[in-house]
């Protein structure tokens, strides 16, 4: 490769294209102006505007944001609560984690099998908005909880314990000292709460209700029943967009954060 520096690039090359080409295409042909995704005969914005004008695509992604936002709340709080719990040692310390890192490794077909006769058949919860926020909530929690005790683990305890010295309450010294240390992390298990819970397919399959499809649910049986069609292409490409602006705006926050943590330093 020293000798060679070109050929590093192609490899480079092609990985992105291999990764990228495809999300490309998917975007040139949203403005295709036919149905046709193999062939491009013009550029419109048709299928945005029908896309726009379809209300059970509407619905279904009011219903998943709802969904997503809701159930990362809720395994943010529990998770976090769960990961400063297993920070001190007691008995069962290491069962009680191997049983939070199950559903990392347990397939999602179980996993909607389970919570399907579990939720609906045992605690007699209907299929809809609350079987699917339960689901949610338990398939998620589990990455907040690695997330964040990540974290939590590799914090100095005597940050808090000068706080205390210094004559903070534990409260004070949590809101403070200890959740500013962390909100990295808590903020990461939000986030990937939230990405899990709006991109499940398998699991909220078993448990969609009559007039509470999510919205991946309902992309993939558009696909399965009439194959893609332009408007979930568009929907697909917004959805894309979407992700980059999110992803480009984190990006820029850490940046500038870094950037102000270096010139705070300096002046020290």
């Amino acid at each position: 490769m020293n000798r060679r520096p070109w050929a590093l690039g192609l490899v480079v090359t092609f990985v992105f294209l291999f990764l990228y080409a495809p999300i490309g295409w998917l975007g040139l042909a949203s403005f295709n102006s036919s149905r046709s995704l193999s062939k491009i005969s013009g550029l419109s914005t048709r299928w945005y505007a029908e896309l726009f004008d379809d209300v059970r695509v509407l619905e279904s992604l009011q219903l998943t944001l709802q969904l997503a936002l809701v159930s990362a709340v809720i395994s943010t709080v529990i998770g976090t609560l769960a990961a400063f719990g297993l920070r001190r040692a007691f008995p069962g310390r290491a069962l009680w984690t191997v049983l939070l890192s199950l559903p990392l490794v347990v397939p999602e077909v179980v996993m909607g099998v389970a919570m399907l006769g579990f939720f609906v058949k045992l605690a007699g919860i209907p299929l809809g908005f609350g079987a699917l926020l339960f689901a949610h909530v338990a398939f998620s929690l589990s990455f907040v909880v690695v997330v964040v005790r990540s974290r939590v683990s590799g914090m100095d305890v005597r940050m808090e314990e000068a706080a205390a010295d210094l004559g903070a309450s534990p409260f004070v010294a949590f809101r403070t000292v200890t959740l500013p240390l962390v909100a990295p992390a808590v903020v990461a298990g939000a986030a990937f709460a939230f990405l899990l819970s709006f991109d499940d397919v398998v699991i909220s399959s078993y448990l969609t209700g009559v007039g509470s499809t999510t919205l991946p649910v309902f992309v993939y049986a558009q696909a399965s029943k009439r194959g893609i069609s332009p408007e979930i292409v568009a929907l697909s490409t917004l959805m894309v967009a979407a992700t980059a602006v999110l992803l480009i705006t984190g990006v820029v926050i850490a940046s500038w954060r870094a950037r102000k943590a270096g010139s705070a330093a300096r002046l020290v």
